[in-house]
């Protein structure tokens, strides 16, 4: 059976850090509170390049053009790391 969902997948606007966390706003009031030890590029950034961030579309994602990063918000909201960490690069 399918249904309907006129809902909107919610939207990041605005970011900031703490020591260990990133916290992301949506624009449904809510606001995600994430490990930087999920996502180790974040993790390993100076201040100044963590701040250089910008969003995805209109929201549905974040992007850091220094660290070669980005995030869905529904990765964040799926409780999904760094979907790389383990992963071996192949030469």
């Amino acid at each position: 059976m399918r249904t309907l969902n006129l809902e909107s997948d919610p939207l990041a606007v605005e970011v900031s850090f703490t020591a260990d966390t990133f916290r992301v706003a949506l624009d449904d009031g809510r606001e995600l509170s994430i490990p930087l030890a999920w996502f180790p590029r974040l993790l390993h950034a100076t201040s100044e390049q963590r701040e250089q961030w910008e969003l995805i579309g209109r929201g549905e994602g974040l992007h850091w053009e220094a660290l070669d990063e980005d995030i869905s918000v529904a990765g964040l909201l799926a409780g999904r790391g760094d979907q790389t960490r383990g992963r071996k690069d192949v030469a």
